[in-house]
């Protein structure tokens, strides 16, 4: 009887090969999991191409809720922002589909744990950390092992007649409900303005010219309610993000050093977490006192880093949590921000052009 691996499958040309790796190198039947984390792909035709590659079973998770929960509200309480710039959207998502994959090898009696992560990212380090604190199966990784370039899994997807999307694709996309990471094309030059096409989120042209205004209520630390309407967390987030976005804010564009040791050109989407955690931080300001304000920028880093890292299970991540915690009691209030399109008079004309930025401001 073969054994059988667990694969966090996400319907790409990496994961697609890894599927007919693990069945022709390894002779494992293979079990693929999709947890759905808000990124909003078609989960009906993630499962259909899983089963068209002959996977023994295949798995939809929708983790939203928990993704939510777990993930994005202890971020926000800890005003998680790496390198003061990203919001840790993929970082938080990674070891939660990493747990679900864990639990499904465990329900499936499973003797091997696999993901098509490259050894250049930072996915690698999160799904290994996940997966072995979770479980000893051994991990198959065979685009990071093998070193599989693009055009050497094209061929072998062309070969073993793995389908494959040929629309031509100018950027890579990882997507969750709390931000959007675009990297590779142009921007790979770190000189290269990101293209307006980048975003779908985060409008760019034509942005209000009248001041544009956004209340989050917290309690304990935790956003609930917007514009004076209490809603479920995930619509909230939504919300968020489709208002901020409509009025320019939440582009973020910056030099990152990855957990490898390697300095990354990254540009990510993010106008609810820009929004949520901006309005956080300063509601913290006025109900922590100076000395916990101090302490907790210490803290708040070096939660951002772990999480990062991929460390969600370390033991120091907890004891961050209890002290983060222990300080959103009195985290509570409304925040009012105002987003002012800033306008800047031509140097040698009397017409005026727009200034593409725009300016948070709190009350």
């Amino acid at each position: 009887m073969k054994g059988k691996a667990v694969l966090a499958f996400s319907g790409g040309l990496d994961t697609s090969v890894v599927i007919k790796y693990l069945q022709e190198k390894h002779n494992l039947e293979v079990i693929t999991v999709t947890v759905d984390v808000g990124q909003e792909d078609n989960l009906k035709k993630i499962s259909a191409k899983a089963k068209s590659l002959g996977v023994l079973k295949h798995y939809n998770i929708d983790a939203r809720q928990e993704f939510v929960d777990s993930f994005i509200f202890p971020a926000i309480k800890a005003n998680a922002l790496y390198q003061k710039k990203y919001c840790l959207a993929t970082a938080l998502a990674r070891p939660l589909i990493a747990q679900k994959v864990v639990e499904v090898a465990e329900k499936e009696n499973a003797s091997a744990l696999a993901h098509g992560c490259t050894g250049k990212g930072n996915d690698q380090v999160r799904f290994d950390v996940t997966y072995r604190s979770g479980s000893n199966l051994p991990i198959i990784a065979p685009i990071r092992d093998l070193n599989l370039t693009r055009d050497v899994e094209l061929k072998y997807a062309q070969k073993h007649n793995i389908p494959i999307d040929t629309t031509a694709k100018r950027f890579s996309i990882d997507q969750n409900l709390w931000g959007r990471a675009i990297e590779g094309g142009d921007m790979e030059d770190a000189f290269s303005e990101p293209p307006d096409d980048a975003f779908i989120w985060v409008k760019t042209k034509n942005l209000p010219e009248n001041p544009q205004y956004l209340e989050i209520k917290f309690e304990n630390g935790i956003p609930v309610a917007v514009d004076g309407k209490r809603m479920k967390s995930i619509e909230l987030i939504k919300y968020i993000n489709k208002k901020a976005g409509a009025n320019g804010v939440g582009i973020v564009d910056h030099i990152e050093d990855r957990v490898v040791g390697i300095k990354s050109r990254e540009v990510y989407e993010t106008p609810g977490a820009t929004c949520i955690i901006e309005a956080h931080t300063d509601l913290e300001k006025m109900v922590l006192t100076k000395h916990e304000l101090k302490f907790k920028a210490m803290v708040d880093a070096e939660w951002s880093w772990l999480a990062y890292s991929g460390l969600w299970q370390d033991p120091l991540k907890s004891d961050l949590d209890m002290f983060i915690n222990a300080t959103q009691k009195r985290v509570s209030g409304t925040v009012k921000l105002v987003q002012l399109s800033i306008r800047l008079l031509e140097k040698d004309s009397l017409s005026y052009g727009d200034f593409n930025q725009q300016k948070l401001i709190n009350y």
